[in-house]
């Protein structure tokens, strides 16, 4: 079946998790049953864009979100590259699909009160080894800028307490070297002297654990940093994504250069580390009321 080679394909030669194969093979999955319901017959290699154009409208009409549909489109698109590829097919029906308009939202980051508020959360309770590892994620994801994704793949073996430095395995499974900081390392010391003396530790056995002892998952990470910062944050996202923007914004905002912060979010190109150099807004606003000449006093 075209699907199962497209995600074989997707496992095998791109190299992506099964996560996100998961996802892409469940849009396509998703335009199948549409047009199976539409038409009745189901031959993916004869589809073309106005019955693709179709699904969309449909998808507008049930209300979801231009961001969602866009994602939907991708996936699909992916599908319909590869049957290319391999000769299924001679052009894409999405070959001009153009992605709907979306509604840009500005990410927020936690302000370094916020962060140090967190922080405070746990000076009285590192005696807990859970509370030790949720303090230790917090602390990786903001001093290191890694993703989600990334933590959960850390490894014992990943830690270099000697050289101070973390092995992490990003995207594509590009491998990159991030610097850890002293408080960093001092609270990963003990966390792994309280894991030692807890379970069996081997250079491949997973570096967080949940409380059943099972390796730690995405959305184990999210409702984590979910938690703790509803207690001292009202913003809307409180995602692993946000300390993410956190560590990159807080970085710049201190006189780091771009291109060092690209390397240490793991970034491919320049363009994606742009998004972080917008200046705090509070401010921008106070450096303008002290340096423009019509506010000041005569």
């Amino acid at each position: 079946m075209l699907i199962d080679q497209y995600s074989d394909y997707m496992l095998l030669e791109r190299n992506c998790s099964e996560l996100t194969v998961k996802a892409y093979v469940s849009d396509v999955k998703a335009f199948v049953l549409f047009y199976e319901a539409e038409y009745g017959v189901v031959d993916l290699k004869s589809v073309n864009y106005p019955e693709i154009r179709q699904w969309i409208v449909e998808l507008v009409n049930e209300g979801i979100s231009n961001r969602s549909i866009n994602r939907k489109l991708a996936s699909l698109k992916s599908f319909y590259l590869f049957l290319q590829k391999t000769e299924v097919i001679q052009v894409s029906p999405l070959v001009k699909h153009k992605p709907l308009k979306m509604e840009v939202k500005a990410k927020l980051p936690f302000s370094e009160v916020e962060i140090a508020d967190v922080f405070e959360l746990f000076e009285k309770d590192l005696s807990d080894f859970f509370k030790l590892r949720d303090r230790v994620i917090i602390e990786l994801l903001y001093t290191t800028g890694m993703r989600r994704a990334e933590l959960v793949g850390l490894t014992i073996g990943s830690v270099d307490l000697v050289s101070n430095n973390l092995k992490v395995l990003g995207k594509r499974n590009k491998e990159r070297i991030v610097p850890l900081l002293e408080v960093t390392v001092r609270l990963l010391s003990k966390y792994i002297d309280g894991y030692k003396e807890r379970y069996n530790s081997e250079i491949l056995s997973p570096l967080f654990l949940t409380n059943r002892g099972v390796k730690i998952y995405e959305n184990f990470v999210f409702r984590l940093i979910n938690s703790y910062f509803g207690k001292v944050s009202v913003k809307n996202n409180k995602s692993p994504h946000i300390l993410r923007h956190s560590f990159a914004t807080h970085l710049l905002k201190n006189g780091a250069d771009l291109n060092s912060v690209k390397e240490l979010l793991g970034h491919s190109s320049l363009a994606a580390t742009q998004v972080y150099t917008h200046n705090n807004i509070a401010e921008l606003i106070e450096v303008y009321r002290q340096s423009h000449p019509r506010n000041k006093k005569v």
